[in-house]
């Protein structure tokens, strides 16, 4: 463009067609400042527009350049007397309604005396681009009424709605109107049609139309494979990239966000690595998925590598990105790195405060959370289901039980938002937390919904830490209702009789495990060393360095015992023979994957696990002296919480 407008400038007297030719093929540089700079020279020269000026000049327009020369660029149009000529008002109405403007083009829309399809195109595309699909879907049917004949470009917009919508029975019309039309083949209608008929779960449909497909595409692939990635079915989706005859950025990050999807966060970050061997260049979407991947395996490491990997290659930084890294950070337990990229965004959205809210509030900062979700509500954010989540977690790690039950009412009253279990259980658990564990059983029964096993668990962990044996027979026994293999639930059943020294009790609960053979769900911890994620499960010797592990083990536990240690075994299944439970809980995941860190990193480097479960007793007793006789910080995320190990104490308290 630089050596054409060098070129043109050295006219004496270019015309109109040239002037047109410059103002579009900026347009089509997606320069409308330049377009528009380029037109206001033209009439400084004493050039008019004609019926071609407008539609190449508003082609390209923005919602911002909308927002700088829209009107007085519509006043140009009347002005030089064009307002009647259909190309012209076509380019006006597709500018307001792609612009968000969607009153203005409706009122162009419905002034114009003929309506030829490519404004009906306009129509639907506009409200399309503004998340307004049922009104897309309503404009075509209108326009079939009017016996207006849809072009490629109607069929594609209006299954593009259908598939936001997830609406298959108007998709199955389109779809048949389409056959009828005589418009197939089309390769873009046919992926169009296949995305459809995959965004709405329809999967056999939707290979069906594949495999008739006289012709196919990247795109006609990758709308499989997101489908099939959508619904869980990996494997299925695998097999079909694998079969790819060629790959875009695209389909690979499909690829990596259904292994996000299915919670396969390892596969995740093998695959964003074979897609950078075969150098494929990730964009925004890729490293949200990354990202995620990186926050649910606490893989801080590799989380870092990926934010510098964007700032070298220019990927760009949008709030969604921005949301995602700081959900990372929060996750891997580096919260305050996730507030300073929080302060220095310049957008920020709901999903934002959110991030950072519940960020704070599991890393046991809930002053600091609460501080912040009225930051929110100052800058006139509104707050959802979500952020009061957080908020109620943040309440229950402060033990701020009045401002839960506040925060708990305001979010019904002042915002309209009707409470789900999920908000229940942070009550469950802010009070339990708090030793009010009448008001806390009172809450679970009076739920206008079912309770589920995280309500009744939660329940009898508050019975366990304050010794109420009465009511943790309550939760024990509607837990055991639900969940009848769950051993954790017999296990501190057992430990609150022994505690009151009801042994009968105890030996009752000893012979229903053995008769009926109940397992604990196996735990499983996780350890980023070094960029990569290494895998432990209680007593596991398939690691390369096992034996280095083990050693270490040892040593561990003769400091340990120096320390004053002595194994807690209440927590171990009670099936098992009283010989055996020291070395069983000596051997738990997260002490295997303590020991590696330790062997494998200097004496500065943050140690950071993350186990599937909740940490027995033992564990987290055994870490805060590890973390003293070591002299290092230990981060360990549990299923319910962050523990912050330094200098042999814990953030959470003893209360998790």
């Amino acid at each position: 463009m630089n050596y054409a407008q060098h070129l043109f400038e050295e006219m004496p007297n270019p015309d109109p067609f040239l002037w047109n030719s410059m103002i579009r093929s900026y347009s089509n540089s997606n320069s409308p400042e330049a377009a528009v700079s380029m037109y206001i020279h033209m009439l400084a020269r004493g050039f008019e527009p004609n019926v071609y000026t407008f539609p190449f000049l508003l082609k390209a327009f923005t919602r911002d350049a909308v927002i700088a020369w829209g009107d007085e660029l519509h006043a140009h149009v009347l002005k030089f007397g064009l307002g009647s000529n259909a190309h012209v008002r076509n380019a006006l109405i597709h500018m307001y309604a792609c612009s968000g403007d969607i009153e203005t083009a409706q009122h162009l829309f419905e002034r114009s005396y003929k309506r030829e399809a490519v404004m009906w195109n306009a129509m639907i595309s506009g409200h399309n681009r503004n998340k307004q699909f049922e009104m897309s879907c309503k404009i075509f049917v209108d326009m079939v009424k009017q016996c207006v004949s849809p072009t490629a470009i109607t069929y594609i917009s209006v299954i593009s709605a259908c598939a936001k919508l997830r609406d298959l029975d108007f998709g199955i019309q389109v779809h048949k109107h389409i056959k009828e039309s005589g418009t197939l083949p089309n390769l873009k209608i046919e992926n169009a049609l296949v995305d459809m008929y995959a965004e709405c779960c329809d999967m056999d449909a939707a290979l069906r139309l594949f495999e008739g497909m006289k012709t196919r595409d990247v795109i006609s692939w990758t709308a499989l494979v997101v489908g099939f990635a959508r619904l869980g079915q990996i494997d299925r989706a695998k097999q079909l990239f694998n079969q790819m005859p060629e790959r875009d950025a695209v389909s690979w990050t499909a690829m990596i966000d259904g292994y996000v999807r299915t919670n396969q966060f390892k596969e995740a970050l093998e695959m964003f690595r074979d897609m950078q061997t075969q150098d494929f260049r990730p964009d925004e979407f890729t490293m949200v998925s990354v990202l995620t991947a990186c926050a649910q395996l606490g893989a801080l490491e590799m989380g870092n590598w990926v934010r510098v990997y964007m700032d070298r290659h220019k990927i760009k930084m949008d709030v969604f990105v921005q949301n995602a890294l700081i959900d990372m950070y929060s996750k891997c337990g580096r919260v305050k790195t996730g507030l300073e990229i929080f302060h220095k965004m310049h957008e920020r959205d709901k999903f934002t405060w959110t991030a950072m809210i519940v960020g704070l509030a599991i890393n046991g900062h809930g002053e600091d959370a609460l501080q912040l979700f009225n930051k929110m509500l100052r800058a006139s954010e509104s707050p959802d289901e979500v952020t009061f989540i957080g908020v109620l977690t943040a309440c229950a790690h402060a033990g701020l039980v009045s401002k839960g039950r506040e925060l708990f009412l305001g979010m019904i009253t002042t915002y309209g938002i009707k409470p789900n279990v999920t908000h229940y259980a942070c009550m469950i658990d802010l009070l339990g937390r708090a030793g009010h564990l009448k008001e806390a059983f009172e809450t679970t029964t009076n739920m206008p919904m079912r309770t589920n096993s995280a309500i009744w668990g939660t329940l009898l962990g508050a019975c366990r830490v304050h010794g109420n044996a009465e009511m943790a027979e309550l939760a024990a026994k509607n837990l055991l209702e639900l969940e009848p293999e769950n051993g954790t639930a017999y296990v501190q059943l057992s430990n609150i009789y022994a505690k009151c020294k009801r042994w009968d009790e105890v030996r009752r609960l000893r012979q229903i495990v053995m008769e009926r053979g109940i397992k604990k769900e196996p735990g499983c911890s996780m350890i980023e060393m070094n960029g990569e994620v290494h895998e432990f499960v209680a007593g596991d010797r398939s690691h390369p360095r096992s034996e280095e592990i083990y050693t270490k083990l040892g040593e561990m536990a003769k400091e340990l015992k120096i320390a004053g240690y002595v194994p807690d075994t209440s927590e171990v299944l009670l099936e098992t023979a009283d010989d055996e439970r020291e070395n069983a809980i000596f051997w738990h995941s997260e002490k295997l994957a303590m020991a590696y860190g330790l062997i494998s990193s200097d004496p500065s480097v943050v140690i950071r696990i993350v186990k599937n479960l909740r940490m027995c007793l033992d564990c987290h007793r055994a870490i805060k002296l590890l973390s003293k006789i070591y002299e290092r910080e230990v981060v360990v995320r549990d299923r319910t919480r962050f523990h912050h190990f330094r200098h042999g104490l814990c953030t959470c308290r003893d209360y998790w």
